[in-house]
């Protein structure tokens, strides 16, 4: 998978919100101001990197997330993990949680979400 840089990004998590939008819709929506000729230069990799698609209706064109969000998450966790943790998911998990500002809620919601995850052991197998 190649690389996303910041504005490839933001583009992408305004896309994942809608279902179309223009140029001027996304530009709208941006976090920090970009200006038309770099969104469109964004527009532009995005599609050729099979990200996202372009559709001509009359003179406007509408873009659209191509890659869903949660495989695209997958990929840079994997990348992450393999970068920063020698490939484990685990271990940079670890890593996230040691370098956060983990207050007493967010440590309440991880352990939640932990017990509620299926154990390696468990996972694929039926029941």
């Amino acid at each position: 998978m190649t690389s996303l840089n910041q504005n490839e990004l933001e583009t992408l998590r305004i896309l994942w919100t809608r279902d179309e939008l223009k140029p001027a819709e996304i530009q709208a929506q941006f976090s920090w101001p970009i200006e038309n000729a770099t969104l469109r230069s964004v527009l532009v990799n995005l599609v050729e990197k099979k990200h996202i698609t372009r559709r001509l209706q009359g003179k406007a064109f509408f873009y659209a997330a191509k890659v869903p969000k949660a495989t695209l998450l997958q990929t840079m966790m994997q990348t992450l993990a393999r970068v920063f943790a020698g490939g484990s998911h685990q271990e940079l998990v670890v890593q996230l949680m040691e370098t956060s500002d983990l207050n007493p809620a967010d440590l309440k919601l991880l352990r939640k979400t932990a017990a509620g995850l299926p154990s390696k052991k468990t996972k694929g197998k039926s029941k």
